[in-house]
């Protein structure tokens, strides 16, 4: 790492120059940082439930960082999902000397966060993020653990004319850095692989009505509408097009791929009506890991996985292994043994590019069946 990382460096040094000598253990701050209120709160929930379980199960373990035992301890923030609220939690966690941070869930938010955690010397992983701008400032403390929208899109715009044998789409938005991000991407694929876009459409991360935009689509007879946003919008969003007797497939990206997505839409959401994508996933014997953890998670919290918890415990082992590479918390020690290391997490293997992105990352595509989410492929 750069020059601009000293500054960090010595104040993490002097801290165990002058408490080392006498205590046993010392403490690390692991911060995170996800919408625990607002409309999607149900996700920034699941993932901060993760952060807790992953800091429990380290500290049970005992990790040892230059010769003394390390207690960690979680920092979480509520950034809502807006980029301001997200700046201002990021600060914040700067100010509490945090070693690391795990976060943001929005591309709009963990963009805007990653130059104060850069500015600091902070190593951040998201393990939700998605937009594909994130990883490309040139931030050397900037990682994720899941796959971008090129690839979520793209394999979805592919899969569309492929396999759907869908000709005709509608795509609409919500605006968002990361709507925006996946469904563009969506787009081109779409288009690339032989599909007409008929219909571009765009709404908010908070609206409920889209009768307007329903309507105007259904004009043009989309044989598959795309939405690039998060299920609290879809779920709606799905009951409208029922209503209005728009009969295509709904198409979308990790943000309406949650096990509340039925819940959200009623019967509306039909019988392999939708399909989405899921950044991550798990095939083979890796299976046995993820179901370990999902029951794991429901005894620790009597709840269900929402989402992206899973990638949550990843991503904040994956930021101690690299501290135990270097035997210390600095980031500016163990930040570049993440372009190093070698990890197979819950979600699979995790090696990190010269940008930050997880190399090879997974993809899984769903679909659903009544209340029940099912898998129809994993890929790469």
């Amino acid at each position: 790492m750069s020059t601009r990382l000293l500054p960090f460096a010595l104040a993490a040094g002097l801290t165990l120059v002058s408490f080392g000598a006498l205590a046993q253990e010392v403490v690390v701050k692991l911060g995170h940082v996800a919408p625990t209120t607002g409309p999607i709160a149900h996700l920034g929930k699941d993932m901060e439930n993760s952060a807790r379980m992953a800091v429990e199960d380290l500290n049970a373990a005992g990790v040892t960082l230059g010769g003394k035992k390390v207690k960690f301890e979680l920092l979480a923030e509520d950034d809502a999902s807006d980029p301001k609220q997200g700046t201002a939690a990021a600060q914040k966690l700067v100010d509490a000397k945090v070693n690391g941070v795990i976060g943001h869930l929005n591309t709009g938010t963990s963009i805007p966060a990653s130059k104060i955690y850069y500015d600091a010397g902070i190593v951040q992983i998201s393990p939700a993020s998605t937009g594909t701008a994130y990883t490309k400032q040139g931030y050397d403390t900037t990682f994720r653990v899941v796959a971008n929208d090129g690839q979520l899109g793209g394999t979805l715009g592919r899969y569309a004319v492929k396999e759907l044998k869908a000709k005709n789409f509608a795509v609409v938005d919500d605006r968002t850095a990361y709507g925006q991000g996946v469904a563009e991407e969506f787009a081109k694929s779409a288009a690339a692989a032989g599909g007409k876009v008929v219909s571009r459409q765009y709404t908010t991360d908070k609206a409920t009505d889209f009768q307007a935009i329903l309507t105007s689509m259904k004009a043009n007879k989309p044989d598959v509408v795309f939405f690039g946003g998060m299920d609290a919008v879809a779920g709606p969003m799905l009951r409208q097009m029922k209503a209005l007797g728009i009969d295509a497939h709904l198409m979308g990206g990790d943000g309406i791929c949650t096990t509340s997505l039925s819940r959200l839409a009623g019967d509306a959401i039909g019988n392999g009506k939708v399909v989405c994508a899921e950044a991550g996933g798990v095939a083979g014997e890796q299976k046995t890991t993820m179901d370990a953890f999902r029951a794991k998670y429901k005894k620790r919290f009597n709840s269900d996985v929402q989402l992206y918890a899973p990638y949550v415990y990843d991503a904040m082992m994956v930021m101690v292994e690299a501290m135990k590479k270097a035997n210390s918390s600095d980031p500016a020690k163990y930040g570049p043994e993440l372009y190093k290391i070698s990890y197979k997490g819950v979600t699979g293997p995790i090696t990190f590019d010269k940008n930050g992105d997880i190399k090879n990352g997974a993809l899984t595509l769903y679909t659903y069946k009544g209340a029940d989410r099912s898998e129809l492929a994993v890929v790469r």
